[in-house]
């Protein structure tokens, strides 16, 4: 099982394996408190992307389209995110976003499945 969880709620023994798939670092965290297994900031959109999009709603649907373009060139980390689910049968991507749900961990967890 693969979901989704913001970086900033209490880590629990259900999140498994913790992936934080944000190209920045969650401001104000220490990596202790985040307690993640992998920054896989590769896999997350472009700066670009991320400046364009902007956590606008009305952008989500071209947000999806253009991150996606993006993820065919980076095919090796979904690989390697889904062989980490087999391994401990549980990942969640971490995000920082305040947006809960139009957010590139949300759009990631789409693209996979």
């Amino acid at each position: 099982m693969i979901k989704v969880k913001r970086i900033y709620e209490k880590p629990s023994k259900d999140d498994g394996y913790r992936i934080l798939v944000d190209r920045l670092w969650a401001r104000g965290l220490t990596k202790e408190k985040a307690k993640i297994d992998l920054w896989l900031k590769e896999i997350a959109p472009s700066n670009e992307l991320r400046k364009w999009y902007n956590h606008d709603p009305e952008k989500w649907d071209l947000f999806k389209e253009k991150y996606r373009e993006e993820l065919k060139g980076k095919k090796e980390f979904l690989v390697q995110i889904k062989k980490l689910e087999k391994e401990h049968r549980t990942v969640t991507l971490l995000f920082s976003s305040k947006e809960e749900k139009l957010n590139n961990a949300a759009a990631l967890l789409e693209f996979i499945k």
